[in-house]
């Protein structure tokens, strides 16, 4: 799911050419970086929104797994809180479950 739909990009990068000799290959295909941007408020209105105290033990994949029932899709919780990892969330703080997935994947132009 994660590279599904996502650009291939060519690296022929010459700063990489001696280890590409080194395996005997000319280059490497990378995929593109996706470029998401946060949700904006006609767009949060269109969604509904679960809180979740965090408490000990709490994991974003944890969360992805019992509200979106994949575990994978932890960042679309993290990416949605503005918190990138688990490290910065405390105890007691209200972390944010956007639903329907589907609908907010459209918002960071990704189709599920």
């Amino acid at each position: 799911m994660r590279y599904k739909k996502r650009l291939l990009a060519f690296n022929g990068n010459e700063l990489y050419s001696e280890h590409f000799k080194a395996r005997g290959i000319n280059s490497i295909d990378q995929y593109t970086t996706p470029q998401l941007t946060h949700a904006v408020p006609s767009q949060i209105t269109k969604m509904n929104i679960i809180n979740h105290a965090w408490t000990y033990g709490d994991k974003y994949y944890k969360l992805a797994h019992r509200y979106y029932k994949d575990s994978e899709l932890w960042w679309v919780i993290a990416w949605y809180n503005q918190k990138p990892t688990e490290s910065h969330v405390k105890i007691g703080d209200i972390i944010y479950i956007p639903t329907p997935l589907n609908e907010v994947l459209k918002v960071y132009g990704i189709y599920y």
